[in-house]
């Protein structure tokens, strides 16, 4: 039982490996929804802070990007309400989880 569940992680982590390294290949940009000072403390190194509170206000310039976006927080709570918000709008957008593990899979 344990080995068919650990296939099944290795099975989504992989995917969600390879889906991050599709949205890199077409020059994503990684936004971290954390509070400024969550983000001051600790973040991927060019990533735009956009705090949850304020992402809807921000869709507009986001759009004029027209790249991919790659969302970041602590755990992957505040990033995946961030990318609801995202693609419901019409941007193409992932929800990379925490920022520290996602930062060791952008390598």
């Amino acid at each position: 039982m344990a080995a068919h569940t650990m296939g099944l992680l290795d099975f989504l982590f992989g995917n969600k490996s390879a889906k991050i390294k599709d949205f890199q290949d077409r020059g994503a940009i990684v936004v971290d929804v954390r509070s400024k000072g969550e983000y001051a403390g600790g973040a991927i190194p060019g990533s735009k802070n956009i705090p949850l509170p304020t992402i809807s206000a921000k869709l507009n310039e986001i759009k004029k990007w027209n790249k991919p976006v790659i969302l970041c927080c602590a755990s992957g709570m505040r990033s995946g309400s961030a990318t609801a918000i995202l693609k419901g709008s019409g941007i193409e957008a992932m929800n990379g989880g925490g920022w520290f593990s996602l930062s060791q899979k952008l390598g």
